[in-house]
């Protein structure tokens, strides 16, 4: 009887990792191979809002694209992971400055977990007295982790002023957080440190650099229409054109 009530138990806290609903705080999606999409959410102004992020699996432990918008979830995505893959978390790469992606840099560098930005991210947060990555990369950084070798690339100042984007040639997964718009969205959504001119050129930089991605990861929204990117220099055109405003 008492190896019994252990093996509930065992599948109780399973099901309490895995089992996941549209109400769920932390959702986690495998996109294909050793990548998962993970999603969390914020109240922003009265609504819900979700945020997409990225994680990996290598054979020398889990790297993250971006940490949870949900400060609560911090711990858990660690956890789940954890259990899941029965691998600890050892990187973690913020694509911009903004709460979305670098807000967990902090918990994430007291974890002894290895926190990554670019220059202009670092000099953002430092500005703003804010918790900031144990590592400054390069503009322009191959890294290789286990089976996996993955490329960080600045093209331009675009939704923020050091928004970064992460391709994996092999796989060819190119990870745009909230430089690249869903398919779906009607705006470009929250432009408070953007430069939408110059917008413009940093996406036809990675369209001419990166080319013929099989998946591509939006910061928001529906991720799954590989259309996105195309989408977001329209929105972005049309923006620069005047015929579309956008939310405050």
């Amino acid at each position: 009887m008492r190896k019994l009530a252990s093996i509930i138990l065992f599948l109780a806290i399973l099901s309490n990792s895995f089992g996941q609903s549209k109400n769920s705080p932390l959702q986690i999606s495998h996109l294909t191979g050793d990548f998962y999409v993970y999603k969390t959410f914020h109240d922003y102004k009265g609504t819900l809002i979700s945020a997409n992020a990225l994680y990996l699996v290598t054979d020398k432990g889990v790297v993250l694209f971006d940490a949870p918008w949900d400060q609560t979830q911090f711990q858990p995505l660690l956890d789940t992971i954890k259990a899941r893959h029965n691998k600890d978390v050892i990187m973690c790469f913020a694509t911009h400055s903004h709460d979305d992606r670098a807000g967990g840099l902090g918990f994430y560098r007291q974890k002894e977990i290895k926190t990554y930005t670019i220059k202009a991210t670092d000099k953002i947060l430092k500005k703003k007295d804010q918790n900031r990555a144990e590592f400054v990369i390069p503009n322009d950084t191959i890294f290789t982790v286990g089976q996996h070798t993955f490329q960080v690339y600045y093209p331009g100042k675009g939704h923020a002023p050091d928004n970064i984007v992460v391709w994996f040639d092999k796989e060819k997964v190119l990870y745009g957080g909230c430089f690249i718009k869903s398919a779906e969205a009607k705006d470009l959504g929250y432009l408070g440190d953007a430069d939408v001119k110059e917008w413009e050129e940093s996406i036809k930089k990675v369209q001419s650099k990166f080319m013929n991605p099989q998946y591509i990861i939006t910061g928001h929204d529906d991720w799954k229409d590989i259309t996105s990117l195309k989408h977001t220099l329209h929105l972005v055109q049309e923006y620069n054109a005047g015929k579309i405003s956008t939310k405050k």
